[in-house]
């Protein structure tokens, strides 16, 4: 899969409203555009446009039947991406610092690097980098 697919795909599901759609499509075997729109608070129009970017992302396949469109998970889609995924963001490069070889210099940087975003965030949690 190439990276283009694998960032579709990424984008598909990176919207709250249309994983959930997924999830339920999963779960459901197959089901129709009018039955999901029942199970959201959310118009049928807008539940079509969701559906239409999934298809487009070849998470889930249409069905004509007279009116009503039906959609099923393409789970081979699903799998092929969790596999690209893997393999895209697997292994370290051999470029990249090791956190062991450097004489701790590394470590070191990981822990300026979280007392740093510790410093942004306004949660108000300690600064456990510190100790």
């Amino acid at each position: 899969m190439d990276d283009t697919r694998l960032v579709r795909i990424a984008k598909a599901i990176a919207d709250p409203t249309r994983y959930a759609l997924l999830r339920e499509i999963a779960a459901r075997g197959e089901i129709s555009c009018g039955q999901l729109a029942e199970l959201f608070p959310i118009a049928q129009a807008t539940v079509s446009h969701h559906l239409n970017v999934l298809v487009n992302a070849e998470l889930v396949e249409m069905r004509k039947q007279g009116q009503h469109h039906y959609f099923r998970l393409r789970r081979e889609t699903v799998e092929q991406f969790a596999l690209a995924l893997v393999r895209a963001l697997g292994e370290p490069s051999a470029t990249q610092p090791s956190p062991s070889g450097n004489g701790g210099q590394h470590q070191k940087r990981e822990q300026e690097e979280v007392r740093d975003v510790h410093a942004m965030e306004t949660c108000g949690c300690p600064d456990r980098s510190a100790s």
